[in-house]
């Protein structure tokens, strides 16, 4: 098992997962965060720490898309390990939003560390 980030993090971007993750496996892109599923410890403290509910474990139904994003952008975009000023200002507004990843998606890398 692993854990997948899902377009619910599209423009939130918020990072607290960044923070709690003991072996840094998140990577950033342009307007989200992925998981590289084969550092994930599947210890799962990031999932209850993300604010869009954007986390989620594998073994969820439907999440093979994003399991699949997330292995291939992880492997392009730079490591982040700890929360940094990328969070988008209107991040709460687009919280829970339908239909992000095919508005606003972007293979774009982010900063990272």
């Amino acid at each position: 098992m692993t854990y997948v980030v899902t377009d619910a993090c599209i423009r939130c971007k918020y990072m607290d997962c960044v923070e709690v993750c003991p072996v840094d496996c998140f990577y950033e892109g342009e307007n989200m965060l992925v998981i590289n599923p084969s550092e994930c410890i599947d210890c799962g403290v990031c999932e209850p720490e993300c604010p869009a509910e954007a986390i989620l474990p594998d073994t969820e139904s439907g999440l093979e898309k994003w399991l699949e994003l997330n292995n291939t952008f992880s492997a392009q975009w730079p490591n982040v390990s700890r929360k940094n000023d990328q969070t988008p200002a209107d991040a709460d507004e687009h919280k829970g939003e339908e239909g992000k990843f095919e508005k606003y998606f972007s293979p774009e890398p982010g900063a990272g560390d």
